[in-house]
This record gives C-alpha cells, structure tokens and sequence, in this order.
C-alpha cells in the first residue's frame, strides 16, 4: 500500500472519530461539564485538593474541550498544519486515556461521557477505545514529518468557519437545551414506564456445595448450599431510570407527580441558580393559578431553602424535594422546566425560552 494512502486511512479513522465524539458533545456541552466536575471531585481526593479549585470553570473547559475535538478533526481530515494538529491530537488523547485508564482501574467515574449519553461505553470500554485510538495517532506521530506540509487556502478557511459554527453551536446548547436529548427523561419518555424492567429480570446463583461450585437458575431452599455471588444474566433488561426521587415532609412524591397534569420548576442548585428570568417565570404561574394543572418546585435543597425560594418570589406552588444528580439528568438548565402528562414527559424548556401559559396548555 502506497504510505500516503495509508495515512490518509489514518487521518479518516482519527480525524472522523474525533469530529463524530466532538459533535455529539457539542450538543450538550452542560453535560461535558458536569462529568468535568466529576473528575475534578474524585481527583481532589485521590491526587491534590487544587483540583476543587477548577470545577467553577468546569463549562467553559468543557466548551474548548468540545469544540477542539471538532476543529482539530476537521484539520486532520483536510490537511490544515498537520504537524501540529497531530501534536495536538496527540495530546489531546492522552489526556482521555489517562481519564478513562483512572475510570477503568479505579472504578471512581463509571461513564467517562466519551460520546455523551448517545453512546453509552463502560470504563473498561472507554479505556480500549483510546488505546486503540492513540495507536493509530502514533503512527501519524512519527511520520509526522511524511505528511502534507503546505495547507490550501480553502483548508484554512475551512477550519475558521468550523470554529466559529461549532463554538456557536456549544454556545447555543448551552444558553438554550441540548439539540438532541438522549438522555432517559427525553419527551415522549413515560417516568414510572422507564423504572420498571423492560422484561423480567433472569439471575443465576452461585453456590458451593461439597467444596464444587452449582449453578442454579433459583435461589435453593437447601440450606446445605453456601451462596457465592448472584450474576443478571439479561442486564439490557434493567430499568433505563433507577433513581429518581421527590420527597418531602410527608414522604415520597414520585407517584403524586405521575397523576394528572404537573408543571415542574427543576433547580440543581438554589445558590446557582440563574434569576434572569425569574419575572417570565412569575407570570407563568400567576397565569396558570386556575388552569388544571399542579405547579411544583422541586430543587436539590432543603425544605426550608425550597420554602424562602417560594415565598421570596411569591409563588402558590409545591415545593419538593431531589437528588442533585437526578435533577442535572434530567434538565440542563439551572431553573428549568419540564411537563409531566400521567408521568409521561411532553414538554421541557430552559429558563431562557419560558414559555406562555397557552403554549403550556396545549401540551396536556
């Protein structure tokens, strides 16, 4: 095989790979962010307390990290400096494989959100795929020199237009919600569907019994047998939602929210959280007091924070209760609003496109 046409079957496998990773990212750099922060968490831990220094600018590492993955793909594939996009490229990958070789061996963060939440990878996964991935950039690495030195004018423009459309696009996913939701609270998604098992759940047990290992497809009555470990032997089965939550001084709230027609206010966080819009957000309220439906604030806090929230801004609505992690799942915005019809999702918007109360009435 002629050497040029082998690197350009590189420069296709690596510059494709990281424009398809950067894209889907870009898509929701919010969620970029919050596993950032992730990181930051376990390795201010693990390694060195300065780590918590860097999650306040945990976004807009995200939002370079996104948009580097787009540019410097598309350099690769039109032969823009390719020396030192390489270098780049090449510096880039080790800093994923050290992320994903730290998720892998010591299982901190399970998902290292390689390909966001469309592409769901285990650290073992994510690990092996950078593996592989810096392999094929070592190649163009070393022959870095062999590659096309001069780059055409129209390549040049090419990069500073993908630059500006993908830091437009990070910015706009950011300021409004994500293009496409993958995630398992998306619309058209039914909540209480979704925590169920999609099928029943099938377990093998292990047992030891007369110094020999049995498998069983139950759990033996025979109390001669000593248990081992039990293994799921259908986990594609397993609920797509196992741990969301609402609660209040009363209890549980999850299956009041799955009855009727809900209007949820979602915060992560009080002390982040945006009042740009906090008028637009009074008015809609104030203009569904008498509609038939259920206004609810529910916020990673305490009670008493959720009440002083309610009270400062003058709203009749309920407030309850969350699981901070939950409620970043399921909105990108810091407030933000979702629709809940019996459960089913039919409507979610970030505090910057409130919208009408008529729009909302529509939905139910």
């Amino acid at each position: 095989m002629n050497k040029q046409v082998f690197f350009w079957i590189l420069r296709l496998m690596v510059g494709g790979l990281f424009v398809f990773s950067g894209l889907i990212k870009i898509n929701d750099p919010v969620g970029t962010a919050i596993k950032l922060e992730e990181y930051f968490d376990v390795f201010s831990n693990d390694i060195a307390s300065f780590f918590h220094l860097l999650k306040p600018y945990a976004l807009p590492l995200a939002v370079f990290l996104v948009v580097s993955e787009v540019v410097l793909g598309i350099m690769l594939l039109i032969g823009v400096r390719l020396k030192e996009t390489v270098w780049a490229l090449a510096s880039m990958i080790l800093f994923f494989t050290f992320l994903t070789f730290y998720s892998a061996y010591f299982n901190k963060v399970t998902d290292c959100g390689c390909f966001g939440d469309a592409i769901k990878l285990t650290p073992s996964e994510s690990f092996y795929k950078d593996i592989i991935l810096l392999v094929l950039i070592s190649f163009l690495f070393i022959f870095r020199k062999d590659l096309p030195k001069k780059t055409p004018k129209w390549a040049t423009y090419t990069a500073g237009v993908s630059l500006v459309l993908s830091l437009g696009l990070a910015v706009y996913a950011i300021r409004n919600l994500p293009f496409i939701d993958f995630r398992a609270y998306k619309i058209g998604v039914s909540i209480p569907v979704n925590m169920q098992p999609s099928a029943p759940l099938v377990y093998t047990y292990v047992m030891k019994k007369g110094g020999e290992l049995v498998y069983l497809d139950q759990y033996p009555t025979d109390e001669s047998y000593e248990f081992v470990e039990m293994t799921l032997n259908n986990p594609e089965a397993l609920p797509k939602i196992s741990d969301f939550a609402a609660w209040n001084a009363e209890g549980d709230q999850a299956e009041y929210l799955f009855q009727g027609n809900k209007v949820l206010l979602l915060s992560s966080n009080l002390t982040k959280m945006s009042d740009a819009n906090l008028a637009e957000l009074t008015l809609l309220f104030a203009s569904l007091e008498k509609a038939p439906v259920e206004l609810i604030f529910m916020a990673a806090a305490t009670q008493e924070e959720i009440d002083a929230v309610i009270a400062k801004n003058g709203w009749k609505i309920k407030g309850l209760q969350a699981d901070a992690t939950v409620v970043k799942t399921i909105m990108r915005a810091n407030p933000g609003i979702m629709l809940l019809k019996d459960g089913v999702v039919v409507g979610k918007y970030h505090h910057n496109n409130t919208p009408e109360a008529l729009e909302v009435l529509d939905l139910f």
